[in-house]
Formats: C-alpha cells, structure tokens, sequence
C-alpha cells in the first residue's frame, strides 16, 4: 500500500532538486562556498567539543573510533547547516525590516 505523504515528500524532493539543476554553475559555485561568520561558529563549536587547548602550548592528540568519528561529523554537519539556515533566515529578515537609517 502506498503513503500518500511519502508521494507528498517525493514531489517536493524532486522540486527542489528541478530548481537546483535550473541553477546557473555560478550561483551553485557561491552557495557551495562557506559563509566566513558560520564557519567561525562551527571552528569555535568543534574546538568546545574537542578541547580547545593551544597547539603552541600543547601537543594534542585525540583518538576514536570510526563510529564516533562518524557521529562527530554528521553532528557538525546538522550544526553547520542549522547556522546557515540561521543565518539567511537572519539576512531575509533584514531585507523586509524598514531601513533603520534616519
């Protein structure tokens, strides 16, 4: 039997993946390209969850397992992408907001 939310999902999937191949390559090229304040966010996230202490002082090594290594990736990328989904929410907010200048 068929989920009909699943159709749903499916449709949706495959509009945006039609709206991104109708992309220009530069349009891709810039939103492949990391926003500088993100980034800063996410290297001060994983210096917090790794222990930040400075390699001049420090000789650091951390080991783990592939396992662990795995969900420390897939839980930087979830940040990463909530940041930048942040931070456009935060730019498109500034675009409707009146001018503040008097």
């Amino acid at each position: 039997m068929t989920n009909p939310v699943s159709h749903r999902q499916l449709s949706a999937n495959n509009v945006l993946w039609q709206y991104v191949q109708s992309m220009e390559p530069e349009t891709i090229a810039k939103l492949s390209q990391p926003e500088p304040e993100v980034a800063q966010i996410m290297e001060n996230s994983l210096m917090q969850m790794l222990g930040g202490l400075p390699s001049e002082h420090f000789d650091v090594t951390i080991t783990t397992n592939r396992e662990d290594l795995g969900r420390l990736l897939a839980s930087a990328m979830m940040n990463g992408y909530f940041l930048y989904n942040a931070k456009q929410r935060l730019e498109f907010e500034k675009s409707l907001s009146p001018s503040q200048e008097a």
